[in-house]
């Protein structure tokens, strides 16, 4: 049997985090089996489905270098791969429940609905849901109200007795009473569009899905699933719930822990194949000490039994460090390919780019390569070199712990050394400014980050040497000379 996976996202929105980690998982099985991935575009909910959601998710997929061996773009045997291109195969196998006596129409109105709910609620109803008024309409009664032109929608019969079983890979077998499943759910609108648990289940047979990897939300879903196949008498595919992606605070990973749209880790600078290891290890491990897998590796490893049960936790800092890890074995020509769209955006680079442009930054790559964690960490790393812009804030110019007095003399006598010195060696300078630390009573960060904020306007920047190098200490030393000015102004008025 050939395995055949799908991702089948619903095109409302941006590529998150949890999607992508269900495509990565989908794919990398399809490939550890020499099978097929499929990409399918589950737009039933036309109100709120839009092309933008559909571009961001062929950006992302694309970036991440995922190729569908099937799909809406690629084609395939069993298209189209777009639901809303599907409708009138929703429609037949609708009409076919109706025949087999499995669902029935039901010409209930919206309003009678709404009543109905309320009414529910405030008798806190143990099942909230329809009432089964339609279900044993007569084939006369159907047809007089078709015939006096009353819309209609097709509902599953769900069992009022006895249960439902299905077996998830990882979860075991998991049964509900047939009572508790959703009573009897619409399968067909008005509109002749299905909902979304027809359109699934047609498609996940009629491309002859034979694996559903898919978040653990849909747990409460697969009772339904399984009662539509037996309606049509089909098998269904072997299911694994995959274990949720949660914030470090335990809870379902969401905006209020940071990015999740995949969309902004790329703007960001993200490299695909730091953000595809990463997140391929949510959930997953292939043993208890390998970190680092090529996207090759993991379409040769990937199997389901080495999935977890628990919850994945998303760690921005891990994910941070296996991005600087990867960011670290680019070339300098690689590196200045992927950093320049950020120099371009910000303007140290025109867009025609120069050979001494071009030379320039080459020579400061080497510099930043071991402290960026992201690609766009770049613009603040570099703004000291392409700007005239100079500490303006003393309070940045203070470490913790270190009042302004003793930032005062420690970056006037700092300057004093590094003007005597500046053409001896880097550890020689050190040597001296590390004295005045001493003398001063106050720790070395106490010389050294008064010094690195002068020069460069921020904490964060290459080696203080080097940075004063690529600078060229006349302007160093003037940036130095402001912020003391900038001091002891402080200081005099404090």
């Amino acid at each position: 049997m050939e395995v055949r996976v799908r991702y089948a996202p619903s095109p409302t929105g941006l590529q998150h985090i949890g999607g992508i980690r269900t495509a990565l998982f989908n794919y990398f099985f399809a490939r550890s089996q020499k099978g097929k991935f499929i990409l399918r575009i589950e737009d039933t909910d036309q109100e709120r489905s839009s092309e933008e959601s559909i571009q961001d998710l062929y950006d992302t997929l694309s970036w991440l270098n995922i190729v569908p061996d099937e799909g809406p773009v690629q084609g395939g045997p069993y298209g189209p791969y777009v639901q809303s291109e599907r409708t009138e195969l929703y429609r037949r196998y609708a009409n076919e429940l109706i025949e087999k006596g499995k669902a029935y129409k039901c010409f209930c109105t919206s309003e009678r609905l709404d009543a109905l709910r309320e009414e529910q609620t405030e008798a806190k109803s143990k099942q909230i849901g329809y009432d089964g008024k339609c279900r044993h309409l007569s084939s006369e009664e159907v047809e007089t109200l078709e015939k006096e032109g009353k819309s209609f929608v097709i509902r599953l019969k769900v069992p009022r007795e006895g249960k439902t079983t299905f077996h998830d890979v990882l979860m075991g077998d998991i049964t509900r009473k047939n009572s508790d499943v959703n009573p009897d759910p619409v399968l067909l609108k008005s509109d002749g569009f299905p909902t979304y648990h027809l359109a699934n289940v047609i498609d996940d047979h009629s491309m002859h899905i034979t694996h559903i990897m898919r978040a653990q939300e849909w747990i409460p879903s697969g009772p339904l699933h399984i009662l539509i196949y037996e309606a049509f008498g089909w098998t269904p595919p072997l299911y694994c719930h995959l274990p949720m992606v949660m914030g470090k605070d335990g809870k379902k990973l969401s905006k209020r822990h940071g990015s999740t749209a995949v969309k902004e880790f790329r703007e960001t600078g993200y490299l695909p194949e730091a953000l595809i290891n990463y997140v391929s290890l949510i959930g997953w491990s292939y043993d208890d000490k390998t970190e680092f897998f090529s996207s090759e590796e993991l379409g040769n490893l990937f199997c389901l039994e080495k999935i977890n049960k628990a919850p994945g936790v998303f760690d921005y800092k891990k994910l941070d460090w296996y991005n600087g890890m990867y960011i670290r074995e680019k070339s300098d020509e690689q590196l200045f390919s992927l950093l320049l769209p950020y120099m371009l955006s910000s303007g140290y680079i025109s867009s025609a780019v120069t050979d001494d442009e071009k030379a320039t930054f080459l020579s400061i790559i080497p510099l930043i390569k071991e402290r960026l964690k992201v690609l766009s960490d770049v613009i603040d790393m570099v703004k000291f070199l392409y700007s005239d812009e100079e500490v303006s804030d003393a309070s940045l110019l203070i470490p913790k712990k270190q009042n302004i007095e003793e930032t005062y003399q420690a970056l006037k006598g700092a300057a004093s050394i590094m003007r005597e010195y500046k053409d001896q060696l880097d550890e020689v300078i050190e040597e001296h400014l590390t004295q005045l630390a001493s003398s001063l009573n106050i720790k070395v960060n106490g010389v050294f980050m008064p010094i690195r904020v002068s020069v460069t306007t921020s904490s964060v920047s290459p080696p203080l040497f080097d940075s004063i190098r690529a600078l060229g200490w006349d302007k160093s030393l003037k940036r130095i000379d402001n912020a003391i000015t900038l001091l002891e102004t402080e200081v005099k008025n404090g």
